[in-house]
């Protein structure tokens, strides 16, 4: 069975993996799914915690986070997608363009 520290070591693991992504990588595409892999790690701590501790709000708290991940991906795609059609490109580094 796995303890509390295998959850709470995946979870940093999958934290920082999805920092790295959003830090290095150039595309929005792949820096929202970094986003999207730091929120889980949390959601992951969340419900973690909670089985430990045998109560639910950890896991109503993980639910709201997953409803306003997904509200995210829509707003982010849909910026995204704006962008590719006017720029023909993803790159984060072409998006200051838009200022002017």
């Amino acid at each position: 069975m796995m303890s509390l520290t295998h959850y709470v070591v995946l979870a940093g693991i999958l934290f920082f993996i999805g920092a790295v992504i959003v830090l290095t990588r150039h595309s929005a595409a792949i820096s929202l799914m970094g986003v999207e892999l730091m929120l889980n790690s949390c959601n992951l701590v969340l419900v973690t915690f909670s089985n430990i501790h045998k109560n639910m709000d950890g896991q109503v708290m993980a639910f709201f986070i997953m409803v306003v991940a997904a509200a995210e991906v829509v707003v982010g795609l849909a910026i995204v997608v704006s962008i590719f059609k006017s720029r023909r490109t993803t790159s984060l580094d072409d998006v200051s363009l838009l200022r002017h």
